[in-house]
């Protein structure tokens, strides 16, 4: 029964090995749990899934999507970007309670100010352990 399902299957999925990928995937799917969309007929998980393919239950594409999402190990989530929170102690506009109005300012530092902070810094001391 499993060779006509494979011959089923070529229809939709035209390569062999990739279609023995997305069968196995799915097969896994079906061991953990998730539900079957043809009747099981005494069959074992890879011949439902290769028939889940061929009667065009489940689409190969989205199989594929699948496949590919779990062997990824990061996953990149796009989540809307954070509205801006205004810094504490920041002060606010006279007779206003804070909102989108408030106008963040940065100290500048030339690179001589720079210097001149660095040339003032001392090294720390040596301790016996680092002296031996």
């Amino acid at each position: 029964m499993a060779r006509v399902t494979v011959e089923d299957c070529i229809d939709k999925v035209d390569n062999r090995f990739e279609l023995v990928l997305l069968a196995s995937h799915r097969a896994r799917m079906i061991s953990s749990g998730a539900p079957l969309t043809v009747s099981r007929d005494r069959d074992k998980n890879p011949v439902v899934a290769l028939r889940e393919i061929a009667d065009e239950t489940i689409s190969p594409e989205d199989l594929k999507e699948e496949f590919i999402h779990s062997l990824q190990k990061h996953v990149d989530v796009d989540e809307p970007e954070p509205e801006s929170v205004p810094m504490i102690g920041a002060s606010q506009p006279a007779g206003g309670t804070g909102g989108d109005d408030i106008s963040v300012e940065f100290d500048r530092m030339t690179e001589e100010d720079l210097l001149r902070g660095l040339e003032g810094l001392v090294p720390p001391a040596e301790t016996d352990d680092e002296a031996e």
